[in-house]
């Protein structure tokens, strides 16, 4: 009776585990469900844009759902810790930008280990932001924006997708590079913090291009320059700052997938395989210019570092930038 009992107990294990396997005793190949990608921030916005491009090559490429979930928040917080919590198991993903480091280096307290709580999968690209101001600023190059700023102390406004993100960050370096004093106007996402430039609530903002593109199309909004120390090709016809009113500034800006720590490394693989392939492809490569972005295919392996590195040389620019931690 004893044996009976223990193998009544033993029995929905027995099923569960037969059910985990195929017909040929192995493990159901990978992916064998949809995938979400948690985008911090909201729709619109150049993550939503180059994660969304992901997603569907890679459902296409697998014959499986890849479906972007936007969950902003707290600067890409309130998405990324819900990741972090996530089951390591390949089929939740984080699709997050530099903004991400920016963000860790200037909190004081998170719910979650920034740099241990997530293994990086892909890069997906990279590429400079650009500076633009609302038409009604009378600036049309750096040097004019500067003069101007420096003339009317504390009332030129800027507006960035949240404290800590790739925008601010990148205003606030050139605020400290440039000797001027600018007003941070904080929204949730990119996207209303470009609507809000267009709009004129704000006078400037250092977004991509691939955020800008909606207003640049519109011509709601006067590009100055880009923030690479050279002009550069993903944006034709703009000086860089560095050259042509601060000298020694310079910022980019990147995108990447991330899973969960603990996910299998096969699976951390399989996927970093099949998006670097996606990456090379003609169309993809083409759509990534027309963002003002550069594929970044890069090997699982070199990526190991990222986080801590990253997150590292943020503090170093918010430091240098007078940026305070919260």
């Amino acid at each position: 009776m004893r044996m009976l009992h223990i193998g009544r107990a033993l029995a929905p294990a027995l099923v569960t585990a037969v059910l985990a396997v195929d017909a040929h005793g192995a493990a159901p190949a990978y992916p064998s469900k949809p995938i979400t990608i948690v985008v911090p921030y909201s729709a619109g916005g150049s993550s939503d844009v180059l994660v969304r491009m992901v997603a569907k090559h890679l459902g296409d490429a697998w014959g499986q759902n890849v479906i972007v979930d936007n969950r902003p928040g707290a600067s890409g917080m309130i998405g990324a810790e819900g990741v972090s919590k996530a089951a390591p198991d390949g089929y939740t993903l984080l699709g997050t930008t530099s903004s991400y480091t920016g963000t860790v280096a200037v909190r004081k307290k998170l719910p979650f280990d920034a740099e241990k709580s997530f293994v990086p999968v892909a890069m997906i690209g990279k590429a400079p932001q650009i500076l633009a101001v609302h038409p009604s600023v009378p600036a049309k190059t750096v040097k004019e924006f500067v003069t101007y700023a420096k003339k009317n102390p504390g009332k030129l406004t800027y507006s960035t997708s949240g404290t800590g993100g790739n925008n601010h960050f990148a205003m606030a370096l050139f605020g400290s590079h440039a000797g001027v004093d600018l007003r941070h106007i904080p929204f949730k996402g990119i996207a209303p913090a470009v609507t809000a430039l267009a709009s004129g609530e704000v006078d400037s903002v250092i977004a991509s291009q691939s955020a800008l593109l909606p207003m640049i199309n519109a011509k709601r909004v006067r590009l100055i320059a880009v923030t690479s120390p050279e002009p550069s090709e993903l944006v034709r016809g703009l000086p860089a700052i560095a050259k042509s009113g601060v000298p020694g500034y310079e910022y980019y800006l990147w995108w990447g997938l991330f899973a969960p720590a603990g996910t299998p490394a096969d699976r951390v693989q399989a996927l970093n395989t099949a998006i670097n392939k996606i990456l090379g492809t003609p169309e993809v490569k083409a759509f990534l210019e027309k963002q003002g972005a550069e594929p970044t295919p890069t090997p699982a392996a070199k990526l190991a570092d990222l986080l801590p590195r990253e997150i590292k040389r943020y503090r170093e620019i918010a430091k240098s930038a007078g940026i305070s931690p919260q």
